[in-house]
């Protein structure tokens, strides 16, 4: 009866030991986390010890604190160009890698690929001599190809010139990433459908248009989703390559000033505070984006 009961309690209770572990970690590093800032977001915390409950008014303040609404633009603009710049040259790269008339397309789609490998912060540190003035390769190109610019572009330095450096770096280590994702999307399209189009006299772009892009529209309607809550998550590639929020705040995104904030002022409470804005934010912008994907999709039924 004892092995019998032993038994019993194993068959019973043995999912439950297995999926404990990672409950726990769930519970500690995200529930309790997500928990915690929604209680310190109402309070005014000048450390750990020094928390008093404030109400509304980290959000009060927030609604009015120009700073926050500089990061807010300065991270819509650096969204909307990067994508609008990412996904067209991911899917053309994808596009030219996927003829078999390119040799070496195996390597060429490793090459494109590895930047994505490194890490932010070291292409940031990277780009940080690319753009350095007169001496970096990005200038003397510039300067090569178009004399009358000259090359002593201050990318670093020019407040309308800071968030295209950023782009600039974004772009280099997100293309390839796309590329791949796109890749794999132009595998699933059916063949035959291109040898139809072809018999009824369409060319290239109608091939695109009619066949290639509804084929992969949804991995288009992901990479756009990813790469606007990615976007809106900005936070290494210019705190590493200004050191800070750059000249005149022109550099400065939500996530930064987030930073700034909890962690070199110390207050936490207004800093969940802009945390919780940022989630409402990306969830607006991403409910947004699948409503016209969706009314897109149902016009071409």
């Amino acid at each position: 009866m004892t092995r019998q009961r032993l038994w019993a309690i194993q068959y019973r209770y043995a999912p439950y030991f297995f999926v404990a572990p990672f409950v726990i970690l769930f519970c500690v590093f995200m529930i309790y986390p997500l928990g915690r800032s929604i209680t310190l977001s109402f309070q005014k915390a000048a450390g750990p010890r020094l928390v008093r409950f404030a109400g509304v008014s980290n959000y009060a303040f927030l609604v009015q604190d120009l700073i926050f609404w500089k990061a807010v633009l300065n991270t819509v603009y650096f969204a909307a160009v990067f994508l609008i710049l990412q996904v067209p040259a991911s899917l053309g790269l994808a596009l030219l890698l996927n003829s078999k008339r390119i040799a070496f397309r195996n390597f060429l789609r490793f090459a494109f690929f590895s930047s994505h490998l490194v890490g932010k912060v070291f292409v940031a540190v990277i780009f940080s001599l690319l753009l350095a003035e007169r001496h970096g390769l990005v200038n003397r190109a510039i300067g090569a190809l178009f004399p009358f610019i000259g090359s002593e572009i201050k990318w670093l330095a020019k407040p309308n010139l800071c968030m295209p450096a950023v782009i600039i770096a974004a772009l280099w280590l997100s293309i390839g990433y796309g590329m791949i994702y796109f890749l794999a999307a132009l595998q699933t399209v059916d063949r035959e459908l291109y040898e139809a189009a072809e018999m009824d006299g369409a060319g290239r772009w109608g091939q695109l248009w009619n066949i290639t892009l509804p084929g992969i529209r949804p991995v288009l309607i992901f990479m756009v989703l990813v790469g606007t809550i990615g976007s809106f998550q900005l936070f290494e590639l210019p705190y590493i390559l200004f050191g800070g929020a750059g000249p005149n705040y022109s550099a400065l995104t939500i996530v930064m000033y987030l930073f700034q904030t909890g962690f070199e002022s110390g207050d936490i409470g207004y800093a969940s505070a802009i945390g919780w804005m940022l989630v409402l934010l990306i969830l607006a912008v991403s409910i947004a984006q699948i409503r016209v994907m969706r009314a897109a999709r149902e016009e071409d039924r």
